[in-house]
């Protein structure tokens, strides 16, 4: 029966890893089940050798300034030991399933949290591996065995690295996005002038990208707040050609669905010649040469009226 990953660890690698992607994935590598078979009957090797492994791993890490810097203190040097040593007991289980490639995509999510490049993680297990041929040089007495061994554990450290970069590449780019989607919701801030009426200013040039943030943007505050009037200030968009109003329009006729009026203000004398010189049709929406201005109207239209004190 085939198996998904969770959701979570799936999305980290980036992949729909699945039964048929762990089969590919596993003949590419030339993993296989003799292999993992030998590795599982060398558990007291392991276990041997496992805290000497582990020792001199974080020997290199710790010892060079740039990858020591992701390992702020004691406490954390601890947790990673535990979790290596863990790790070099799973080499020697005997297994390569969907379980196995879960905590692998783990790993690689985990450094790119910690902002660890892959450079340093290749490099890490590059020595790693030279540690284990030393051991197993010396634990067996026949050159030909151990690195038989030795190819067998190249094949699935070779295979986690795989995983652990897929996942890293994955949750980068996820973190990127989030990034990337907060500096969109920045550039398009509604702010409440009054009960049931809002106000976006618009800064900037506005591609079909940011159109589309601002429209899902303004219908979500227009229903959470029932406003009446959304007021579009486009003093600070640099140029307004065709497709900048097209976008306009859109917005101005999802609000309308929505039971929300748009009031379009900073309309410069430029502006309306262009709006004019393209045969851009916004007759139906009430637009004003200055923000206070259409403050003003969309508090008439809520009823409400600015009076002057005495």
């Amino acid at each position: 029966m085939k198996r998904d990953l969770p959701p979570a660890q799936a999305l980290r690698a980036g992949i729909e890893f699945d039964e048929r992607e762990l089969a590919t994935r596993r003949a590419y590598f030339e993993i296989e089940d003799s292999g993992l078979e030998r590795l599982r009957r060398l558990e007291p090797f392991a276990q041997k050798h496992m805290d000497d492994v582990v020792e001199d791993f974080y020997r290199l890490i710790l010892g060079h300034p740039a990858s020591r810097s992701y390992f702020p203190d004691d406490a954390t040097i601890r947790r990673v030991k535990r979790l290596q040593r863990d790790y070099f007991l799973q080499l020697f289980a005997g297994r390569c399933d969907l379980s196995y490639v879960e905590d692998r995509l783990r790993v690689g999510a985990a450094h790119e949290a910690i902002g660890m490049p892959p450079r340093w993680y290749i490099g890490a297990y590059r020595h790693y591996l030279s540690v284990l041929h030393a051991r197993l040089l010396g634990e067996f007495a026949d050159p030909a065995e151990a690195s038989a061994i030795y190819a067998d554990l190249l094949k699935l450290v070779m295979f986690d690295m795989s995983l652990a970069i897929d996942a890293y590449i994955a949750a980068n780019l996820e973190t990127i996005g989030r990034h990337q989607a907060a500096l969109r919701e920045l550039s398009t801030p509604v702010a409440k002038v009054h009960d049931r009426v809002l106000l976006l200013p618009l800064i900037g040039g506005i591609d079909t990208q940011r159109a589309q943030q601002i429209m899902d943007t303004v219908l979500l505050r227009v229903v959470e707040e029932q406003a009446m009037v959304m007021i579009l200030d486009i003093a600070g968009v640099p140029a307004v050609d065709t497709r900048v109003a097209d976008h306009l329009l859109k917005t101005t006729a999802a609000m309308r669905l929505v039971g929300a009026q748009t009031i379009l203000t900073g309309i410069s004398p430029h502006v309306a010649r262009t709006f004019t010189e393209l045969g851009v049709d916004i007759g139906a929406i009430p637009t004003l040469a200055h923000l206070q201005e259409g403050i003003e109207l969309a508090l008439e239209l809520v009823g409400k009226q600015i009076t002057a004190r005495p």
